[in-house]
């Protein structure tokens, strides 16, 4: 009988962890006569164990008889052994050994086979020696099949007539068969168990089977999603399952019914939501109905308690002896609904919890919590705050809970837990019968959580609220407007958050340390749209006048943090003195969180100017002490930034994928999330498709415009207008490289001007921008910004060819060697790429090793669309194209494959990637990679030129 990989109905195809028990298992059954049990409890693995094992190509031959252990109430005689012998028939039919005329005794219990059994013997006047008759045939049968494995699975649930024939076999077992059993450990101990360390062949080897671990079950969830899971929900899913793999399994099976398989890594909070999977509820239920009232009643007090409930604190509240709480917490364990962690009484998984505490009928549960409540007060030690909050929030007890629910608050904060001293607050705020001055004190604390604890978008409603209906005094109408502003930009509401911040400034004189703060975010130039940078020097410069007032050496790191912060953004040399000073400051390195949003904001405004190498040593300190700190509120942060450090070093393997999960609807920090929109969509527009690249850049425009946020909103300008050059759309590059200059100079910082100017001069193919590019130069005067100032000698390379091809060739291979040593890979093929095809339009040498090293670094890349791009300039120019160029990958080289050439005709044809997937049966994905092959193949640059495809 064969057995498959993977038990019907597993998720998994793949076994997950369990080498060293494979091993050993495997070891067993090669070396027969030998004997396994494969133990652990209820959904653990133990069958996919063993058919994992059989997968093994060398094994998958392997005669071997299963048979099933029911759970029935009362077990049919020897059911799993006659179960396993009715698949023997064909083997027995193909056999030319004698039979043992003893194996007749099998005839009349296998009409099945019978055929090809002795005939049957007459029946014997004692029933002992029957059996015992029986047990011989049984034996004689299994030697007559040998070399074999018998297995039987659930041998806690056999008849004890199995257990005496499995008694009997281990002290007469044949020496070619190898047996397995499965048991599970919370059915207690076989009585065969010493039977089996006394056989002849030797003991039986046990293989016990633990949970998996988080790891494990992280690779197990992510295989099934074909997804890289985040810890924040890897971490939530092993604590509600327990690391039971039936349990995982049946969890996501669940969220997959809601869900697509993409979302449900970056939404931890189903997980909190769940509803119990149907198949998990009976088994639980069906375990608990197996414990007298006494032991249910105490379990579901103990359900209310908590996953671990204390021994104390469960007798009161169940109103029983301890001795009669123990043996009925010994009761739920021998039948697996508890286990035994760290020598305490522990429910097996969250789950398990849930379903017993939500079989106690709702009153009855509002009373044990209000006990549970009772019995904690009435406890030594310190006054167990979250705890209490919960169960009188449970209890009905609105003020109690209140009460302790900020108590709870404010031991989360003191210990740095901002995520947590929010959900207490938000939770407190929902009370409808709070008083003013309570709603007030409460909303301010919450909004000095909210900001670190991630709940700006519960938080913000709340916040504007109170200060829409509530008359209060200026210091204290300031801090919350101060923290509003924050989660508003936090929630990707730029302006609104900036016009907030600007409000609390006039609120907070009699504050000169929260003032100072509030100053310095209205001091980082790349917040808004519509404020000069001398406006935001103003503001630093007034945030270091309220950090001296105040004292607080605190927020004079703060004020130091911004100005260096202002300083990068403008590419002023100045900036990496004090941020140097800062990185070697005690006070700041003291101060983890500060630390390591500091060096996150840095290593952007580094990529803003081209800094690759100071952005990718600052990125590597903010992750260190944000993970040292546990820091979660800038994991987004920390994940973007390490995509934006990876496009502009051109390692883009797996980065569009990267990008897309970061840029998620979900995602907890919208400002982050727009970020990695734009990078989406600049490395869209290298390695298509084009009209996905429009798409993504045309929407950040659109919301980045919408919230006010300058940063996005001119490197997306400036990308959509390289974009748009491109697709021969001169016009609307010129109209987007206008628009993004218009913005740089209102902000008055030259160096984001500078790739807008370049793209505005390109577009005017030299005919124009000369006054913008002098604007430019004089801007640029001085400033550490590799990528500004390879973009202004770009521009004055293409006002001069007219004029001066020799100087127009010298400037663009300044700027190229600019880029190299900045390390911008991708930037700086470009600029190889054309100062390639400006010497071979010349019929200047080197221009062909010029456009041959841009194409492999296209290709290494994967930049498809700049490959369809180069690939076209050197047929143009007679440049021979080496295949393969991309890393030696295998390719159709130039010619399409029938597939790509199919998708290529029906794009030709009109039809969307969409229609397309639908017409073939693929993903829109699959349609979008085939387009973008075909494009390269081609050497065409976009889809609209696809409609020149030869039909034939």
């Amino acid at each position: 009988m064969p057995l498959g990989p993977a038990p019907s109905g597993s998720l998994s195809d793949v076994l997950i962890g369990r080498r060293s028990e494979l091993a050993l298992l495997r070891s067993v059954i090669v070396s027969p006569p030998s004997l396994a049990l494969v133990e652990g409890e209820a959904g653990i693995g133990k069958s996919r164990l063993v058919a994992e094992l059989f997968a093994a190509p060398d094994l998958a031959g392997t005669r071997r008889l299963v048979g099933q252990c029911e759970q029935l109430q009362e077990p049919l005689p020897l059911s799993p052994l006659l179960d396993a012998f009715r698949s023997a028939g064909a083997e027995l039919a193909r056999s030319r050994l004698p039979l043992n005329p003893v194996a007749g005794a099998l005839a009349p219990l296998l009409p099945e086979i019978a055929e090809h059994l002795p005939p049957p013997l007459p029946p014997l006047p004692d029933q002992r020696a029957e059996r015992h008759r029986v047990f011989r045939a049984a034996v004689a049968l299994l030697d007559n099949l040998g070399p074999l494995v018998l297995v039987l699975e659930d041998v806690h649930w056999a008849d004890a007539g199995t257990h005496d024939f499995l008694a009997f076999l281990a002290a007469h077992q044949p020496r070619d068969v190898a047996v397995i059993l499965t048991v599970r450990t919370e059915a207690g101990l076989l009585p065969i168990r010493e039977a089996f360390a006394r056989a002849p062949s030797g003991p039986a080897r046990t293989i016990s089977l633990a949970p998996l671990t988080l790891p494990e079950v992280e690779e197990l969830a992510g295989g099934v999603l074909r997804a890289e899971l985040p810890r924040t929900f890897a971490g939530p899913l092993y604590e509600k399952t327990g690391g039971i793999p039936f349990v995982v399994e049946e969890v996501l099976r669940t969220l997959l019914e809601r869900l697509p398989a993409s979302e449900i890594p970056g939404r931890p909070d189903v997980l909190a939501d769940l509803a119990v999977p149907t198949v998990l509820r009976d088994v639980v239920l069906q375990r608990l109905s197996s414990l007298d009232d006494p032991a249910q009643e105490i379990l579901g007090a103990a359900a209310v308690i908590g996953m671990t409930p204390d021994d104390r604190v469960l007798a009161e509240v169940s109103d029983r002896s301890p001795p009669e709480v123990a043996r009925a917490l010994a009761k739920a364990q021998a039948v697996g609904l508890l286990h035994e962690e760290d020598g305490r009484c522990r429910f097996r998984h969250a789950l398990a919890r849930q379903i017993v505490y939500e079989s106690v009928a709702v009153s009855g549960r509002r009373w044990l919590h209000l006990r549970a409540a009772r019995a904690l007060e009435s406890g030594s030690g310190p006054r167990p705050v979250a705890r209490l909050a919960h169960h009188f929030l449970h209890a009905g007890r609105t003020s109690d809970f209140v009460g302790n629910a900020e108590a709870a608050a404010d031991t989360a904060l003191s210990h740095g837990d901002d995520a947590t001293a929010a959900r207490f607050l938000l939770r407190a705020l929902e009370v409808g019968e709070l008083s003013s001055d309570v709603r007030v004190r409460l909303a301010v604390k919450l909004g000095r959580a909210a900001v670190d604890g991630l709940a700006h978008a519960e938080a913000v409603p709340i916040l504007e609220r109170l200060l829409a209906t509530e008359p209060l005094p200026a210091p204290l109408r300031g801090e919350l407007r101060f923290a509003l502003g924050r989660l508003l930009r936090q929630h990707g509401q730029a302006r609104a958050g900036y016009l907030q911040i600007e409000r609390a400034v006039d609120d907070l004189g009699e504050r000169p340390a929260l003032l100072g703060r509030a100053l310095a975010v209205l001091a980082a130039p790349e917040t808004v749209v519509d404020r000069h940078v001398s406006e935001h020097t103003a503001r630093c410069d007034e945030a270091e006048r309220a950090a001296r007032r105040s004292g607080d050496p605190d927020v004079a790191i703060a004020v130091r943090i911004t100005r260096a912060s202002l300083l990068l953004e403008q590419g002023d040399p100045e900036s990496w003195r004090l941020i140097d000073a800062l990185l070697a400051d005690d006070r700041l390195r003291a101060s983890p969180r500060e630390h390591a949003r500091a060096c996150l904001n840095w290593a952007q405004g580094a990529l803003h100017v081209g800094r690759l190498d100071r952005a990718e040593t600052l990125l590597a300190e903010g992750r260190r002490v944000a993970d040292e700190a546990e820091y979660l509120r800038v994991a987004e942060v920390v994940s973007l930034v390490t995509a934006a450090v990876d496009r502009a070093a051109g390692r883009w393997d797996g980065l569009e994928g990267r990008l897309r999960r970061l840029g998620d609807t979900s995602a907890t920090f919208a400002a982050a999330s727009l970020d990695s929109r734009l990078l989406r969509g600049a490395l869209l527009a290298a390695t298509g498709p084009a009209e996905q690249a429009v798409e993504v850049l045309r929407e950040v425009i659109a919301i980045a415009g919408r919230t006010g946020a300058v940063w996005p909103l001119i490197p997306a300008r400036t990308a959509l207008s390289r974009l748009l050059l491109s697709l021969d759309d001169a016009a609307g590059a010129a109209e987007q490289a206008t628009a993004a200059l218009d913005l740089a100079r209102a902000k008055g910082n030259w160096v984001w001007a500078a790739e807008s100017v370049s793209c505005l001069v390109d577009a005017l193919d030299g005919r124009g921008g000369a006054e913008e590019v002098a604007g430019l130069r004089t801007g640029l005067a001085g400033a550490d910004a590799p990528l500004a100032q390879a973009a202004l000698l770009t521009a004055e390379a293409v006002l001069a060819r007219a004029d001066d091809t020799g100087r127009a060739g010298r400037l663009l291979d300044e700027a190229r060697v600019l880029l190299r040593k900045a390390g911008l890979r991708y930037e700086e093929a470009l600029a190889g790429e054309r100062l390639g095809r400006w010497r071979c339009e010349r019929g200047d040498g080197g221009g062909g090793a010029l456009l041959e090293e841009a194409l492999r670094a296209y290709g290494a890349m994967g930049a498809d669309r700049d490959i369809a791009r180069i690939c076209r300039v050197m047929r143009q120019n007679g440049v021979p194209i080496p295949y393969p160029w991309r890393g030696g990958r295998p390719s159709h080289g130039g010619t399409l494959s029938s597939r790509e050439r199919e998708v290529a005709l029906l794009a030709a044809a009109g039809k969307t990637n969409q229609q397309i997937a639908d017409a073939l049966f693929l993903s829109r994905r699959t349609v979008e990679s085939h387009i973008a092959n075909a494009l390269r193949k081609l050497g065409l640059a976009s889809r609209r030129e696809l409609r020149t495809f030869p039909a034939d």
